[in-house]
């Protein structure tokens, strides 16, 4: 990516914390390759389609994500009539899981001084009586970069500085990815048809009954889906995500030494 300047390349890549310039986690992890996404940009027509797509459906997740963390906190807000199912189904899933979420970690910047990045945790919650990292997602589905994420949130959160900067209750135990989604259904075939970002995705079921065409299914109101899933195994995440930022830093090494970064 190209950079007019070193301003640009601070903005664009990290956070400003206590006068101290880190790279962000999200920006680090671009480095590695997503096959879906590779995937996705074949099927789209114009590189302008993508962007588009990309744009609209960082919006949605983005309304999935304030609505949700409202909830979190106790806080009522107006929910966009398009986010209803996916948000009304997390409610119910929540009632029955009683998940507790600890208001004072929500969206909560944090930063490793020990390996030099920054990132802001979706929260901090307890499930079952363990305390950990919750990330929400709005996909369909689990992908790597959300362990090598989350991996690098529980990395910085073991420093102790950081633990007696936020007073911790107690240290992080695990980490989980609350997937909150949305679709409909054929009510022939039992297909799933996926909207988000103007993009529609039919995934049809694995039971060799088709409607043949997407003319042909007769779709259901929108549905929510919402999973919670534990990944306790952190150690070989945390090392692939500091190999990743390794690999970050050759790539970028101009600009990080131009602003003083590395030497």
């Amino acid at each position: 990516m190209f950079y007019k300047d070193a301003q640009e390349f601070k903005e664009t890549n990290g956070y400003v914390i206590d006068d101290i310039w880190y790279p962000r986690v999200t920006r680090i992890l671009e480095v590695k390759s997503k096959p879906g996404l590779e995937i996705f940009f074949k099927e789209m027509d114009s590189y302008a389609s993508v962007e588009e797509v990309k744009s609209r459906s960082a919006l949605e997740g983005s309304m999935v994500h304030a609505a949700v963390q409202n909830l979190f906190i106790g806080e009522s807000a107006d929910v966009p009539k398009e986010i209803i199912p996916s948000v009304e189904r997390f409610q119910r899933f929540n009632e029955e899981r009683g998940i507790i979420f600890h208001k004072e970690y929500i969206e909560r910047r944090i930063k490793s001084i020990r390996h030099r990045y920054a990132g802001t945790v979706d929260a901090l919650a307890t499930v079952d009586g363990k305390f950990g990292v919750l990330d929400i997602k709005t996909s369909t589905g689990f992908y790597q970069e959300y362990n090598l994420q989350t991996a690098a949130y529980m990395l910085a959160l073991q420093e102790f500085a950081l633990k007696r900067e936020l007073a911790l209750p107690q240290d992080i135990q695990t980490r989980w990815i609350l997937r909150i989604n949305q679709h409909r259904v054929c009510a022939l075939c039992g297909a799933f048809l996926r909207e988000k970002g103007g993009r529609k995705k039919i995934r049809e079921k694995k039971n060799g009954i088709s409607c043949g065409s997407e003319e042909a299914h007769q779709w259901s109101e929108p549905v929510g889906d919402v999973e919670l899933k534990e990944f306790p195994y952190v150690h070989n995440d945390i090392k692939a995500f500091i190999a990743a930022k390794v690999l970050w830093e050759w790539e970028h090494n101009f600009w990080l030494k131009r602003i003083g970064y590395i030497t």
